[in-house]
């Protein structure tokens, strides 16, 4: 029985070319994912090591940004809700200028309206067309101003402060203290604020 024997052929010069070529065509071959998962593999392999010193500059250099970072962010923060205050207020006060400035208004209005008044009772009932020109113009003036909010202060109730302004008191037989008599001046209101009071006479 012979032992056969396995003799390695020593490699050529072109056997050596063959084979760097076969290497370059397999790295012509792979993928660009290949490429980039060895990338960063490599990358991922590297390290660094910091001496107490730089790891505690590093750590104070992180700090101050993550401050001025809260710092800024706090105090637009602040400008945000500043600016949200000042436009509230800015529609608030622009709201109350136009509604003081309708007031203003209807009040300057208001001896015209009394003077229409006036004409009507001074107008002898046989002018017929005269009282109802009159009697328009007053309508129509009356429409307008109720637009704008204006309301007449009610005089059939007890007399109060706040909505009448007493310039005479008398007993009159048949009314309560404090009962409105006579309406010498009629007041206005437009809303919650009172432009003119009313001015009457007061039981005692």
């Amino acid at each position: 029985m012979t032992k056969k024997t396995e003799h390695n052929e020593p490699i050529t010069q072109d056997a050596a070319t063959e084979k760097k070529n076969n290497t370059s065509v397999d790295s012509e071959n792979k993928t660009e994912s290949e490429v980039v998962t060895e990338a960063t593999d490599a990358t991922e392999q590297e390290s660094y090591t910091l001496t107490a010193e730089e790891f505690a500059a590093a750590k104070a250099h992180i700090e101050t940004i993550t401050k001025e970072k809260d710092e800024t962010v706090n105090l637009l923060q602040r400008i945000q809700a500043d600016f949200d205050n000042f436009r509230r207020r800015n529609a608030s006060v622009r709201m109350e200028s136009y509604e003081e400035g309708k007031r203003d208004t209807v009040k300057e209005l208001l001896p015209a309206l009394d003077s229409l008044e006036r004409a009507l009772e001074s107008i002898p009932t046989g002018n017929a067309v005269w009282r109802d020109g009159i009697v328009l113009v007053q309508r129509q003036m009356l429409d307008a101003l109720k637009k704008l909010g204006l309301e007449e202060i009610e005089s059939d109730c007890k007399f109060d402060p706040a909505m009448h302004e007493a310039v005479m008191r008398e007993k009159v037989d048949g009314k309560e203290s404090d009962d409105i008599v006579v309406v010498l001046q009629k007041g206005y209101r437009m809303g919650e604020k009172i432009i003119r009071h009313c001015m009457v006479k007061v039981a005692e």
